[in-house]
């Protein structure tokens, strides 16, 4: 079972300025929840029980979310506001399970995932990065229901245009939901890939992809990369990718993150109906086309 998880969280942002300037990208709000709140509740559907942030400078926004703010607490008891109450109790997790690591540079997700190392002991451990918001069954929860040790990525076919902003596999033996990974590669250009088969931000690593990143080789923008960390462990362990059923958002772009708040704002009673008969009002003015 698959208890520990990593949360990468020390990027810059840099694709939402002026926003992220102060605020952490992951604490941008998809409805009324932050983005990094998604992933925590995909990992605790999935049976994760110890949540390990690698963070940044000015990320203190994240620490300050999963923990009390009593005077909060207070105003809402005193004002009998319990739904929202419970909605702030319910993102406080069990003492000692919540972690926190420094990245003091960003050098890449193989960079951030090394920093975790002394708080993964010799087992796996799963990845979940809050930029891929997906919705429906938890896709950590499928991944470890599948998973038979080795490395298991999350998979996903992309537009062929596209293959140089993912990681690429060369698939193997398919059984329509578990991809034999013969082969990944980090960002190819179209005309090089071996297949549209794009990794997203969902991973169960075993101990062995440590061994590698501590090499700290540099790939694809000069940074450790962690697909070439599982790469070097094709042959030596199994790898598998799976095809997950939920839907993927990519809020790390900003049509992506747009895309995601009508999405989830759709599954709710209370936003659904007068959200879409916005849209379509816009629609049939004009307004969008």
């Amino acid at each position: 079972m698959i208890k520990k998880a990593i949360f990468p969280v020390g990027g810059l942002g840099t694709r939402f300025l002026p926003a992220t300037k102060a605020l952490p990208k992951e604490m941008l709000p998809v409805v009324d929840k932050p983005l990094i709140q998604y992933a925590i509740e995909e990992a605790a559907a999935a049976g994760i029980e110890e949540f390990i942030f690698v963070t940044g400078r000015n990320k203190t926004a994240i620490e300050d979310h999963f923990d009390h703010s009593f005077e909060l607490e207070k105003t809402l008891l005193a004002k009998d506001k319990t739904s929202a109450l419970d909605a702030v109790r319910r993102m406080i997790h069990a003492p000692g399970s919540v972690a926190y690591v420094r990245q003091q540079e960003p050098a890449g997700l193989g960079h951030a995932v090394w920093c975790a190392r002394n708080l993964v002991h010799d087992e796996p451990v799963a990845i979940l990065l809050a930029d891929d918001l997906i919705l429906g069954k938890s896709c950590m929860a499928e991944m470890v229901a599948a998973y038979q040790g080795g490395n298991l990525i999350a998979v996903m076919n992309v537009p062929k245009s596209d293959t140089g902003s993912y990681g690429i596999i060369t698939p193997g033996k398919d059984d329509g939901q578990l991809i034999e990974v013969a082969g990944l590669i980090e960002k190819p250009d179209p005309e090089d890939a071996p297949s549209t088969l794009g990794v997203v931000g969902r991973y169960i690593i075993e101990p062995g992809v440590f061994s590698q990143l501590d090499r700290q080789e540099r790939g694809a923008s000069n940074e450790v990369q962690l697909t070439d960390a599982l790469a070097h462990q094709i042959g030596k362990v199994p790898f598998h990718g799976l095809r997950f059923s939920g839907e993927r958002f990519d809020c790390g772009s900003k049509i992506g993150f747009l895309q995601a708040n009508i999405a989830i704002a759709m599954t709710r009673d209370d936003l659904a109906a007068p959200l879409a008969k916005w849209v379509k009002g816009r629609m049939l003015s004009g307004q969008v086309e």
